[in-house]
């Protein structure tokens, strides 16, 4: 079968290499649509294991069942999770599912950007999800993403009554955008440098947008009544955003870290003014089964709209061509290939 096999971002190879053979508790799925990842052009991250196929954000049609399986059948349409905890650890009976040595160690075989996936037993368990006629498996490419931006929001405990600052709009700020208006956040501020984005954050649910390069406390007290943010979203690794989310937070609010630094990267923090000022510093990463299941309903249900976020259908052949879109962040949000 054909692979988008990932040396680096500007290498990707399309590749041919046996397809898996699924044992009696794993099934075998034809993969219809895979999202990039901000993570998967994450160089830094990602080199460290290559050659190896990327794409986590699948859906696709079941092809083969092992003989075991008896929840799932040949043709069932399906979301399929990469990461899935054991349910079973400390962290797990904890609601820190994401935290699970077993969460960080699953995966499917090989990435979403193959013709077919082999699923492993605990994916099949805990991780496979049936896709409902209402979600296409273009949509369902966000199910992944959105259940990240859910738990993200939940560890914020972001509330309608809150002013909400995005930092960073690329696809994550943008969902954090749309899922904030689906709760009825009563002020959404978004920022980032890039201009499209900008304007593609008035398109999806921000209530104002400012560019990053303007003095973003004294632009918020602009326009929130001389208030700071209640909780802040930082949705981009740049130090400088992170400066600016510390500067812009509210007394007894919240900043969420949704997005790494480079490595060895260290951040200097105003120790005492953050005690005075009980604010709460938190992080987020990946997302839990329910978190899934919340999601796919968002999406079923039109509560949060995925589709008019997707710019890019590329085949897997120009998978090379849809990583450098992504990594340049320049006119795109979502790009999708399609096997």
């Amino acid at each position: 079968m054909l692979v988008a096999m990932y040396y680096n971002n500007k290498d990707i190879r399309i590749e041919d290499i046996p397809k898996p053979k699924i044992g009696p508790d794993e099934l075998l799925v034809k993969v219809m649509a895979c999202g990039i990842c901000g993570s998967d052009v994450m160089e830094w991250y990602r080199i460290k294991k290559a050659p190896r196929v990327l794409g986590h954000e699948m859906t696709g049609e079941i092809v083969e069942v092992g003989k075991n399986v008896k929840q799932f059948k040949k043709d069932d349409r399906v979301f399929v999770s990469h990461h899935v905890p054991c349910n079973k650890c400390h962290y797990c009976l904890n609601d820190q599912h994401t935290v699970c040595e077993t969460l960080h160690n699953t995966n499917f075989d090989p990435g979403g950007f193959s013709e077919h996936v082999r699923v492993p037993k605990i994916n099949v368990e805990l991780g496979t999800f049936l896709l409902p006629d209402e979600i296409s498996f273009e949509d369902g490419t966000f199910i992944e993403p959105l259940g990240c931006v859910i738990r993200g929001q939940r560890r914020a405990n972001i509330k309608p009554n809150h002013t909400v600052l995005i930092i960073g709009s690329g696809i994550s700020g943008l969902l954090h955008i749309k899922l904030a208006r689906a709760k009825g956040v009563k002020k959404i501020i978004a920022t980032d440098v890039n201009e499209y984005r900008l304007n593609a954050t008035k398109k999806f649910g921000a209530d104002f947008t400012i560019n990053a390069k303007e003095n973003l406390p004294d632009r918020i007290k602009e326009i929130n009544d001389e208030k700071l943010a209640d909780r802040v979203i930082i949705c981009t690794g740049a130090l400088p955003a992170i400066e600016q989310a510390m500067k812009s937070v509210a007394d007894g609010g919240t900043i969420l870290f949704f997005a790494p630094t480079d490595p060895n990267k260290t951040i200097a923090m105003p120790f005492n003014e953050f005690w005075t000022s009980q604010v709460t510093l938190t992080s987020t990463y990946a997302a839990a089964p329910d978190d899934i299941k919340e999601a796919i309903e968002l999406i079923r249900s039109n509560k949060v709209n995925v589709h008019d976020m997707i710019t890019h259908r590329l085949s897997l052949e120009e998978t090379g061509k849809g990583f450098q879109i992504v990594a340049d962040a320049k006119d795109s949000i979502k790009v999708i290939i399609k096997p």
